[in-house]
């Protein structure tokens, strides 16, 4: 029967469409009622199950309870922007690693893993960071590869880094608690920054840039005061939000209500008492949480007409007719949302995606291998996090490699930030690869930290 097809034409619709430029949450709705309208007219579909649309959009917004947490971190990552404190913080690691060798590649990226995390999409990571840092490293005469290869390191790293938005989100698709999936892909992200961090000091120490240029601003302020108001309250609210969730102290949305207080005390630290500054980040906070959400409300539908249709049967009779190991139907679902990194932001992926790859995901069974059931599913979150991190790195379609061209001066050619990324994706790689082979990597801190088998 062609009913048995609508699945299928239901994802194929939705590729088709995403091409279009149209809002992906219209899309996502508008090819769910589409299809739920051809079921009627075939009597496939009853007009009774139309009644469930509301009930699904309020069962996945309204009883949620990571979701409220999500618009309060949105703000803490704008209000951070706004006020300054990437360009503050830049220049306070600036002046202390002055004397290192790729100094300013190594502050930016630790600029992206401090203040990355909350900027929610990709494009807003890097484009923060690229608009605070890369002016000032092609004035030090950072060769152009060197200084965007930084930049879209630091920006694609952040957006997995904990307290990320990405991993709320990853936490409610595989059904886990959100401070295990923070502490997951941690020790990874330390490990790549580490990376990244050798490899731009090497880099700049073989190719001997000139530093003599080079004109450290602390704006007046002495080392400590610096420290004190560049660093540690930028990077103590941070901290708190974040160990406040992992320990348990609060519930995620009550400390990112505090995260997002403590954010709009900063505006008024660092750029003086201006409400338009505040109103300013309100406004930009509502557009994208808008965008979020609206995205949330149509992959709830399309989930609930494709799963009608028996789309959860698609995944595993798919992966059943390969025929392949469980490592091989994992490194298939990675495949796939690897390439669909290269088109999509991963608020589709994680939203529409993965929750039709995982009926096949639940049945991988590496409970021996890693050490328990939701180990596993924490170490698959974390796999499915980097190979995200990673599509968006990787040329010619990176995502986050459009957007640092569109942050760039026009000089800066799309050759020049494709030479620069290369090597950075080879250390991305690698990291795939160890924590593939050596799941302690990722298991080992929740279960040191909170117990988990």
């Amino acid at each position: 029967m062609l009913v048995d097809y609508f699945p299928i034409l239901m994802l194929l619709s939705l590729a088709a469409l995403l091409f279009t430029g149209f809002p992906v949450g219209s899309i996502l709705a508008g090819v769910s009622i589409g299809f739920a309208f051809i079921g009627m007219a075939v009597d496939e579909f009853p007009i009774a199950s139309l009644f469930l649309i509301p009930y699904r959009i309020y069962s996945a917004v309204g009883e949620n309870l990571i979701y409220p947490a999500v618009p309060m971190l949105l703000f803490m990552g704008v209000a951070l922007e706004i006020s300054g404190a990437a360009r503050e913080l830049l220049l306070f690691l600036q002046r202390i690693l002055s004397r290192v060798p790729g100094s300013m590649c190594v502050s930016v990226i630790l600029i992206g893993l401090l203040l990355a995390p909350m900027a929610g999409v990709i494009g807003a990571s890097v484009a923060t960071i690229a608009l605070a840092a890369l002016p000032t490293m092609l004035e030090q005469r950072y060769r152009p590869e060197i200084a965007t290869g930084a930049i879209a390191a630091a920006g694609t790293l952040g957006v997995i880094a904990p307290p990320a938005i990405m991993l709320f989100f990853l936490s409610d698709a595989l059904e886990l608690t959100i401070g295990a999936m923070f502490l997951a892909p941690l020790i990874p992200i330390l490990g790549l920054a580490l990376a990244f961090s050798v490899y731009f000091i090497t880099a700049d120490a073989i190719w001997r840039r000139p530093v003599d240029d080079v004109v450290l601003k602390s704006d007046g302020h002495s080392l400590l005061g610096q420290c004190l108001r560049s660093f540690v309250l930028p990077v103590g609210l941070i901290v708190f939000v974040l160990g406040s969730i992992v320990a348990g102290w609060v519930a995620p949305s009550e400390s990112a209500a505090v995260g997002a207080v403590g954010a709009a005390c900063l505006i008024f630290v660092y750029r003086g008492f201006d409400p338009s500054l505040l109103r300013r980040a309100l406004f930009r906070t509502m557009t994208i949480t808008a965008m979020v959400f609206f995205v949330v409300m149509g992959a709830s539908v399309f989930s609930l007409v494709f799963r009608f249709y028996g789309g959860d049967d698609i995944a595993i009779g798919l992966f059943d007719g390969l025929a392949l190991s469980d490592f091989g139907v994992l490194a298939v679902v990675l495949l796939i949302l690897f390439v669909l990194g290269f088109f999509i932001d991963w608020i589709e992926i994680t939203l529409v995606s993965l929750p039709i790859l995982y009926p096949a995901i639940r049945t991988l069974d590496f409970s021996q291998y890693v050490g328990g059931d939701q180990l596993s599913r924490l170490w698959i979150g974390a796999l499915i996090a980097l190979v995200l991190q990673t599509s968006f790195l990787t040329p010619p379609f990176g995502f986050a490699l459009f957007f640092l061209k569109g942050s760039a001066p026009p000089h800066i050619r799309m050759l020049a930030i494709y030479k620069g990324v290369v090597p950075l994706v080879a250390i991305q790689l690698l990291m795939i690869a160890l924590v593939l082979t050596l799941p302690a990597i990722v298991t080992w801190l929740p279960t040191a930290a909170l117990g988990l088998h």
